[in-house]
């Protein structure tokens, strides 16, 4: 069974819940590729959205990211309940496409009092983060027979290492946001050039 018929309308309606993660660098094709897959299973579509219009170059890119989208989905814009928001999109939808967990993490870190100061960024910040996103996975895993959240976030440990503390939290972090959800999702695309590849489906326990 190949993707296309693993995610197609008669098959997914009778599937348990499925997590679906596509990670990638800048323009590497991630929110095409997710939205390609979520318009290909021919099912109802629910988007949520969790960057927030801070500057004109985001509401440029808001606005770009809008007018690819069919205007039958549903669209619900949360920047930082991620789990409450997948609750609320499984009542409209069966394909949920949450897009993405980088800019979730920038706007809850934001959102941490003192979080600016490097002085005030302790182990407390990793503890919090990974409990939201353990909610957000639970959310997922107690979805109703034939729902299917697709995950869209970036791969940013593969550049340079960042000059400032934030920017080096920041990195370390959504690494291991992106780890947890990989070890719960169904599939992890890991997106190159425009091309999705399953590298779930090609991993292998590590052995001597």
């Amino acid at each position: 069974m190949n993707d296309q018929d693993m995610f197609s309308a008669p098959t997914a309606a009778l599937s348990p819940p499925r997590l679906v993660l596509v990670l990638g660098g800048a323009r590497s094709g991630k929110s095409t590729f997710a939205e390609k897959l979520a318009l290909n299973s021919r099912r109802s579509v629910a988007f949520i959205a969790t960057a927030v219009a801070g500057d004109e170059d985001m509401r440029d890119r808001i606005a770009r990211h809008q007018a690819t989208r069919p205007a039958s989905w549903h669209t619900i814009e949360e920047p930082l309940y991620l789990a409450d928001a997948v609750r609320q999109a499984a009542i409209n939808a069966d394909v949920l496409l949450l897009d993405c967990m980088t800019t979730w993490l920038a706007n809850w870190l934001f959102s941490q009092q003192g979080v600016l100061d490097d002085a005030a960024i302790s182990a407390l910040h990793y503890d919090n983060v990974l409990s939201e996103v353990d909610a957000l996975l639970q959310a997922s895993s107690t979805l109703s027979v034939g729902k299917t959240l697709i995950i869209v976030t970036n791969e940013v440990g593969l550049g340079i290492v960042p000059a400032y503390a934030l920017g080096r939290v920041y990195r370390d972090i959504l690494g291991l946001v992106n780890q947890r959800i990989a070890v719960a999702a169904t599939h992890v695309y890991l997106m190159v050039a425009g091309l999705g590849i399953d590298i779930k489906r090609l991993h292998e326990e590590a052995t001597l």
